[in-house]
């Protein structure tokens, strides 16, 4: 759909904001133009920056954007010569992490992910936020297009601008200083998130306040989609070291090799927490079984109990004459008597095998 409508933009129509005037377009979060790893003074449009780096051999520009609508992001396409499936990728805010070539474009997609900070754990809390961030690519251009309310980039951007030695590998740079980013975040995340677990395995087998079955599962579910944010990541590392892949400076290259052990760090330790997860909630559906085994015998025992009384009062409820001791003066008071020592006795016994 996107392809069709941008293959119906006439020439003579107005170029969106993002070629008009960046500091006009509110999806644009930062354009800014980097030769040998210093930032040019001024915001140029992306048009005017792009056409300035291509004129330079150590030049690139970095846009950055926040959720762009297709009419904000066609100018775009259109500058960098984007086909529609790349575009469409772009624009898509469910995307599963990879690095693919398109022709003279990388696009690197990365998820994002934040924890929620929450008072206590609930049935419906939510612990884990995630989004994503695709990374187009060039020999002069690198665009960020961010989805989700995780991930923001400025403080990227700010410590890349400190190290104009690191910014001065280009384009390559800005991708390795967001995936680095997005790394140290999944640490941050991963050591919250074990710390509800653990809290959790604290209060699982407690009789009065422990947690409930559905807090286990509600915890279990958010782990699961933190774990479908970082572990598809392996692989684009894996492959970014790769030069029939992707086309990596040599400086970061050990620093992309260093980014997948401490990633690997990461999965190793959410993968713990699922199986501790999985463990504290199959243990607490045994101990819940047990609970409600506990009630069945309970239950039951003062069913027995209830029964004797029922059948005592039955049997001489019957419209019978002859009935031992129905015409004694005492044989109410007899009765009544056997009725509470049987009581009695039935309760010890069920008492001393531990059902009640």
């Amino acid at each position: 759909m996107i392809g069709r409508m941008m293959r119906h933009l006439q020439p003579e129509e107005p170029l969106p904001h993002l070629l008009a005037g960046a500091a006009e377009d509110d999806a644009v979060v930062d354009c800014a133009l980097y030769v040998r790893g210093a930032r040019q003074p001024g915001r140029p449009t992306f048009h005017d920056a792009y056409a300035a780096a291509r004129r330079r051999r150590n030049g690139f520009v970095w846009l950055g954007l926040f959720q762009p609508t297709w009419a904000q992001f066609a100018a775009v396409a259109e500058e960098l010569g984007l086909d529609d499936l790349t575009t469409e990728k772009a624009l898509a805010p469910e995307r599963r992490p990879t690095v693919e070539r398109r022709g003279d474009v990388t696009m690197l997609i990365v998820r994002t992910a934040r924890y929620v900070e929450h008072a206590e754990l609930t049935a419906t809390s939510e612990v884990v936020d995630t989004g994503a961030v695709t990374l187009l690519i060039g020999a002069h251009f690198v665009v960020s297009v961010r989805h989700g309310g995780a991930g923001a980039l400025a403080d990227v951007r700010q410590r890349l601008e400190q190290r104009p030695a690191m910014l001065g590998n280009g384009p390559w740079a800005v991708a390795y200083a967001v995936c680095d980013r997005m790394v140290d975040v999944y640490h941050e995340v991963a050591a919250d998130v074990e710390q509800d677990v653990e809290q959790l395995e604290q209060t699982a087998f407690l009789r009065v306040g422990g947690c409930d079955v559905q807090q286990i599962y509600q915890l279990k579910r958010e782990l699961v989609e933190f774990k479908r944010a970082v572990l598809p990541l392996q692989a684009p590392l894996r492959r970014m070291n790769d030069p029939a892949v992707v086309e990596l400076p040599p400086q970061l290259r050990q620093y992309f090799a260093d980014m997948h052990g401490r990633l690997t760090q990461v999965v190793e330790q959410v993968a713990s927490d699922n199986e501790l997860l999985d463990s504290i909630l199959q243990a607490r559906l045994a101990q819940v079984g047990l609970d409600q085994n506990n009630d069945m015998r309970k239950i039951a025992s003062w069913a027995a109990i209830a029964a004797l009384q029922t059948a005592i009062a039955g049997i001489y409820g019957m419209n019978f004459e002859r009935i031992p001791g129905l015409q004694w003066q005492y044989g109410f008071y007899l009765i009544l008597l056997i009725m509470a020592v049987g009581s009695v006795i039935l309760y010890r016994l069920f008492r001393r095998s531990g059902w009640l």
